[in-house]
């Protein structure tokens, strides 16, 4: 039988497709960008008939259609790999909990440990000849899931952008259950931003100066490291490589402005890879059949082994606030979940094991609150319930809009004199009696 024989006898409807699905059964649904369009609404019409079925995925653009009920809850769990604002809100309403894992560790868990997959449905690129749906911007742990998956629902999205890499970045027709031709949504755009701040250029323009020719980088998701691709773009760097997790719009610039060749990477050379990508509709359009890109499984992207084989890499990500330990808080506000632990601790790791690389964790010093108080990103200790994403002795360079210090191998009142050097000058003070209470504090020109 050929691919197109087997595709038409595999097709079908959103509806009829979702009748795989029982009760208390665990569904996975993709990724990112690739989350059901078609076959989510058919399921949230079968509502009624089930019960405890546990949903996985992670970093939502919108409700899916089986949580607009008031009572979601009792059909449906949403079970995240990482959160973004809209699976913040369905764990306020008691839909949804976040599952803590090093993103790097993700492929492993689904083939090793993972509770079987009882149906897998998500969104992928039309067929090739070959007879392969590609996962668009999200081969980071697909493959994995499939593997763990008894039943495998594909929605064909003809604006899905195919992003080419040769490692688990497409799924074979044999391998699918069912297939479903969607109504062909847009992608689900991430905004770029508005407008940089004062404080993330001044915090940009730190990072920048410490970056070489031919450095490798990984950027986080926010409005510094978006501003660091931004000043890179408009630099006089040269010959700089990609190997990142998340690829957003910066690196876009950075390349259509001539910055990032690849020529200098020990691996993967001339190839910008990573393991997921979600942005502006620019992003999409640049990586779709790009043979400058690589997509790539996390297990690989954020392997400490690949990133370390790299030199000069520099890693950017931010924090939501900082104790005078150094330890370093990615993921909450207390007991209130922001984020997830992705891959910062893996780029931190990597990136102080390769040669020449350094890893930068940028927040700006103070942030005010709704109720217009002024509070600072650099605490004492973290607030009961905050997550250490990146632990005291890991730490490398922290940047706020007041300097940059590099806490690596520092004693208690080193750490802890330079981390109030750059905090906001309204709460050095404070800070410097709180250390001399928890006898880490030394002025070092007493």
């Amino acid at each position: 039988m050929g691919y197109e024989q087997e595709y038409a006898k595999k097709l079908t409807t959103a509806d009829e497709a979702v009748k795989a699905v029982k009760s208390s059964d665990w569904v996975d649904y993709g990724w990112c960008v690739n989350t059901p369009d078609a076959l989510d609404e058919a399921l949230a019409r079968r509502t009624d008939e089930l019960k405890d079925v546990k949903v996985r995925g992670g970093i939502l653009f919108k409700v899916p259609a089986i949580f607009k009920r008031e009572d979601a809850s009792e059909h449906f769990t949403w079970n995240s790999w990482h959160m973004s604002g809209v699976e913040r809100k369905l764990i306020a309403m008691g839909c949804a909990y976040y599952a803590p894992i090093r993103y790097s560790e993700l492929p492993r868990y689904y083939r090793e440990h993972a509770s079987h997959t009882d149906v897998a449905m998500f969104q992928v690129a039309p067929m090739d000849k070959h007879g392969y749906f590609n996962f668009g911007p999200s081969a980071s742990h697909l493959m994995a899931m499939c593997e763990n998956a008894s039943h495998i629902i594909v929605e064909v999205n003809k604006n899905m952008p195919v992003c080419l890499g040769g490692m688990e970045n497409a799924i074979h027709i044999s391998q699918v259950a069912a297939i479903v031709e969607g109504p062909n949504p847009p992608i689900n755009e991430l905004g770029a931003g508005g407008e940089p701040t004062e404080v993330d250029k001044a915090v940009a323009k730190l990072i920048v100066n410490e970056i070489p020719n031919g450095a490798c980088l990984q950027l986080g998701i926010g409005g510094m490291p978006n501003t660091v691709g931004a000043m890179i773009a408009e630099s006089d760097l040269k010959d700089l490589g990609v190997h990142t997790e998340m690829y957003v719009d910066a690196f876009v610039d950075m390349a259509k402005a001539g910055k990032i060749t690849g020529a200098k990477k020990n691996i993967d050379r001339f190839r910008q890879v990573f393991a997921f990508g979600a942005g502006t509709q620019k992003m999409y359009d640049y990586i779709d059949q790009n043979p400058a890109l690589m997509s790539a499984p996390v297990d690989y992207t954020n392997d400490i082994r690949s990133i370390a084989a790299l030199d000069n890499f520099i890693s950017i990500n931010n924090a939501v606030d900082i104790d005078l330990f150094g330890q370093v808080n990615a993921e909450s506000a207390g007991t209130k979940h922001i984020s997830g632990a992705g891959g910062q601790l893996d780029f931190v790791l990597g990136a102080y094991l390769s040669k020449g690389g350094k890893s930068f964790i940028c927040c700006s010093s103070s942030f005010t609150t709704k109720d217009g108080e002024l509070k600072s990103r650099i605490v004492p200790t973290l607030t009961p319930g905050s997550i250490v994403t990146d632990t005291r002795a890991n730490t490398h360079y922290v940047v706020t809009e007041y300097g940059m210090v590099c806490l690596k191998g520092l004693s208690t009142w080193e750490r802890t004199e330079k981390l109030i050097s750059i905090a906001h000058p309204n709460f050095r003070d404070q800070l410097i009696k709180d250390a001399e209470a928890m006898k880490i504090w030394r002025r070092s020109n007493k």
